[in-house]
């Protein structure tokens, strides 16, 4: 392990006019695969944390806050999710979450970059919690669009757990209106897909915005939410999507009903209540969720965010 200065500071740069600075004390790892560059560095608020080219991705402290954001809303509307696909996620903490629900028959991670969910096997326990040891997981090291492609099954849930589709970006074919009809008819029919959707802050929605205007030309139902995790440095967003699964109509009480019939351990984030405010999106970003136009395709990138 490599020591590093107490007094440096990683900067994540969160967009070009604003950067969050994070002091950290050792670096676990560094080093280069095929696709990205991979760093795990500790750092002082937030323990180790999962940087990939150089951004900030999961934070030992916290980030149970994105990956319970990112699950359990689609798995929990589902009325019981059996099989279960999981594009990219290389941390583990994705599929740890899928696991908790005791209806899971298979879940299918595939993340392209076997370096790194190798990296983070090693490295961060703390965030896999051995899920890729469970009987129940299947791993591979595809692209997530050609896998599903050939899939001979359809799956109950599909979660995209991928960074940004800026143009360029390894994810960007992930998140195009051609993707989002490939997964429709990977999906059963009561199936959910959910995808983390960028940043939902004022001034930075436009990633946020395109993904759910692009998932609205495909899906009948599409519900944007937001999580508040500190070291993304505030608001993120998220998308479920479904032909007949809808988030918007599901209690409190029956949320709370569904995580104590089905779960196994405590969560720490999601419960009804929970559910009901990240559903709840404030005036302004309703506003420009309505009068978003772009969509996201193969032949029309989303440039830079």
């Amino acid at each position: 392990m490599e020591e590093a200065d107490p007094n440096l500071w990683f900067r994540d740069t969160i967009n070009p006019d604003f950067v969050q600075l994070h002091r950290f004390s050792d670096t676990v790892y560094s080093g280069k695969t095929r696709y990205q560059l991979v760093d795990i560095i500790h750092t002082k608020s937030f323990g180790r944390c999962l940087v990939l080219d150089g951004k900030l991705q999961s934070a030992e402290k916290d980030e149970f806050i994105y990956h319970e954001a990112l699950v359990h809303p689609a798995m929990t509307v589902h009325p019981g999710p059996k099989t279960v696909f999981i594009a990219g996620g290389g941390e583990g903490a994705t599929l740890r979450e899928v696991l908790r629900h005791r209806s899971v028959e298979k879940a299918v991670m595939v993340d392209i970059d076997q370096e790194a969910v190798d990296i983070c096997r090693r490295f961060l326990g703390s965030m896999h919690e051995g899920a890729f040891d469970d009987e129940r997981t299947e791993l591979h090291h595809l692209d997530a669009r050609e896998y599903l492609a050939n899939s001979q099954r359809k799956f109950d849930v599909i979660i995209v757990d991928l960074t940004d589709p800026t143009e360029g970006g390894p994810s960007y074919y992930l998140y195009t209106q051609e993707f989002y009809q490939l997964a429709k008819q990977m999906l059963e029919p009561e199936g959910v897909l959910v995808v983390q959707a960028g940043c939902p802050c004022w001034g930075e929605f436009t990633v946020f915005a395109a993904i759910n205007n692009t998932l609205r030309s495909v899906f009948t139902l599409v519900r944007p939410y937001q999580a508040n995790i500190p070291s993304f440095g505030g608001l993120w967003g998220f998308a479920l999507a479904s032909q007949a699964a809808d988030a918007l109509y599901l209690s409190p009480e029956e949320v709370d009903s569904r995580i104590s019939a089905r779960l196994n351990g405590n969560l720490r984030l999601y419960d009804g209540l929970t559910h009901r405010g990240m559903f709840s999106l404030p005036l302004y970003l309703r506003q420009a969720l309505s009068q978003e136009s772009t969509i996201i395709s193969n032949n029309n990138p989303l440039i830079g965010h």
